[in-house]
């Protein structure tokens, strides 16, 4: 680029923010104050939404009419919002595993978007690997995506002793394979690659454990997901190869973008969801980015109507999962409706401080979402001090795992998994079926001083959570002050112990005589008796309240 060019983007650049600034400085100090709801709406772009109209979408759905069951749930806003109410073993879970299980895990390079990138950033790097792409395509993974050391039985038993209370793997990602043994798209892994239906033997092998079983879609987001450089889109075509070969158009969804191309993919989606639906009941259907825009509503509550329609044929208590205002007409993720909010990574998108209602927060174990050679997998320490200041701000904690292409778990995420089952094992009591406190706790921050302590409820107890270093002889907890908390404290008692703590209750806060030699730990929980403690903030639409 010219350096003139170059200067002027640098000049605006700098103008926009002395802008900011200046309007930051001038504004109050509460318009500085980080939102803890975290209650954006929807993105101003497509999100990787199809690019299309709202026209094609209701072409979509009059094409659906035969496929509506009789219930309660009405395709409209205000049925939903009537009708819908937050499953109870979601209020009491706070842990799930999630899972990116898929064909980006043969290649193992860059990231789940696996896909995307090798028609664009990484084409270079696999035709090295793999060969020119009109040679060996994404399509070409899939005989290699074996998964020839898949045990469901061995993975559900890993992920009960995880302490999990839910499991929630990729029926489809981005890349429009089928996990499942579909009637709907001959894509998938019964009748390719494995041959075998992966997300119902898994179903079978979790709700064996006595977890919940849901499942994630995100397969809303394929229609435009690969977009190659006009040089090898131009070669690809010339050659009917791999995004220009018919007999693959409904894979890649590349060679064809017009407005029936899209109606007909919005229909095999709805379809494929159905299909899910029927053959395994999930506990939940979680959506990624995908679906957030207003005109695909249409779809959308087509979708929630039939879904839950179904389950109250089951009996069973199910629920949505959606990401920003996916299901809120109004925009804003504080007026969902019929879907629990779900924010991607910790400290990036998520609440900053108590959100009452419900919400998740799904988090990668490692460094990317789906297996890559050389990913780095998180300490239990780290992931149980996220697990305890997400419960601790009343959400709950979807951690996702990364299986590689043979089936099997990577041994450093079984340790972490399993390090995570042994402290919940200890100090579940203050994680299972909590609600937030007053506040979330105290210590953490960059500056600040002190114990790094969260706060849970449950039965009329306080627990205290202590992360990171091990405490000395004395503990004191300012927050838990004579002056700002209510009742007198009968009993203070660490999990894991028998014995009861010697305290001191003052103005300064609470003061305990900590055990001697306490073992290692990833974290110590402390139960207070006898304070007067607040209510549950659980609410039937799982939206906050004021």
């Amino acid at each position: 680029m010219p350096t003139h060019r170059v200067l002027r983007r640098q000049n605006r650049f700098l103008l926009i923010f002395s802008l900011m600034v200046t309007a930051i400085s001038a504004s109050p100090v509460s318009a500085r104050v980080p939102d803890q709801y975290a209650s954006g709406g929807n993105s101003q772009g497509y999100d990787m939404a199809p690019e299309t109209r709202l026209e094609v979408v209701q072409a979509a759905v009059a094409a659906l009419s035969a496929s509506k069951v009789p219930g309660p749930f009405q395709a409209n806003w205000d049925s939903l919002k009537k009708n819908y109410q937050v499953p109870a073993w979601f209020n009491e879970a706070k842990f799930g595993i999630f899972m990116h299980w898929g064909l980006y895990s043969v290649p193992a390079h860059h990231n789940e978007w696996y896909e995307k990138h090798m028609y664009g950033a990484d084409r270079q790097w696999h035709a090295t690997h793999f060969g020119d792409q009109e040679k060996f395509g994404y399509k070409d993974f899939i005989p290699m995506f074996r998964q020839e050391k898949f045990d469901p039985d061995e993975w559900a038993s890993l992920l009960k002793k995880s302490g999990a209370r839910f499991v929630i793997p990729s029926a489809q990602h981005h890349d429009n394979f089928a996990m499942w043994d579909s009637a709907v798209t001959r894509f998938n892994a019964k009748q390719m690659g494995p041959g075998r239906d992966l997300i119902g033997e898994l179903a079978k092998s979790v709700r064996a454990q006595g977890l919940k079983f849901g499942v994630s879609n995100h397969g809303i987001e394929n229609f435009q997901f690969i977009n190659p450089p006009a040089d090898l889109a131009a070669r690809l075509k010339a050659k009917k190869a791999d995004l220009y070969d018919p007999e693959w158009a409904d894979f890649y969804n590349v060679a064809d973008r017009s407005d029936e191309a899209c109606k007909k993919f919005l229909v095999d989606w709805y379809l494929r969801n159905v299909e899910l639906i029927d053959k395994y009941q999930p506990d939940m259907l979680w959506f990624d980015n995908g679906v957030d825009q207003r005109y695909l509503d249409p779809l959308k509550l087509q979708i929630a109507a039939y879904y839950y329609n179904r389950a109250s044929q089951w009996g069973k208590e199910v629920s949505l999962s959606t990401k920003k205002a996916a299901y809120s007409p109004s925009n804003q993720n504080t007026e969902t409706i019929a879907s629990i909010i779900d924010f991607e990574k910790i400290g990036e998108r998520s609440p900053s401080g108590i959100r009452p209602g419900a919400w998740q927060v799904d988090e990668p174990i490692g460094s990317t979402w789906g297996y890559t050679e050389g990913m780095k997998i998180a300490s239990p320490a780290s992931i149980i001090a996220k697990l305890a200041d997400t419960v601790s701000k009343n959400g709950t904690l979807l951690l996702n795992i990364s299986p590689r292409a043979d089936g099997s778990t990577p041994q450093e995420q079984q340790d972490t998994l399993l390090g995570i089952g042994q402290w919940l094992a200890v100090n579940g009591e203050a994680i299972y079926g909590t609600h937030s406190w007053t506040s979330f706790g105290t210590g953490g921050g960059r500056n600040e001083a002190g114990p790094h302590i969260r706060f849970t409820v449950k039965e009329g107890n306080l627990y205290a959570i202590i992360i990171g270093a091990k405490p000395g002889a004395e503990l004191l907890i300012a927050p838990l002050s004579t002056a700002t908390v209510s009742g007198k404290i009968s009993q203070t008692s660490l999990l894991g112990k028998v014995e009861n703590l010697a305290f001191v209750h003052d103005q300064a806060g609470l003061r305990l005589q900590m055990p001697q030699n306490l073992p290692a730990s990833p974290a110590y929980t402390l139960k207070i008796t006898g304070l007067k403690m607040n209510s549950s903030s659980a609410t039937r639409s799982g939206n906050p309240t004021w």
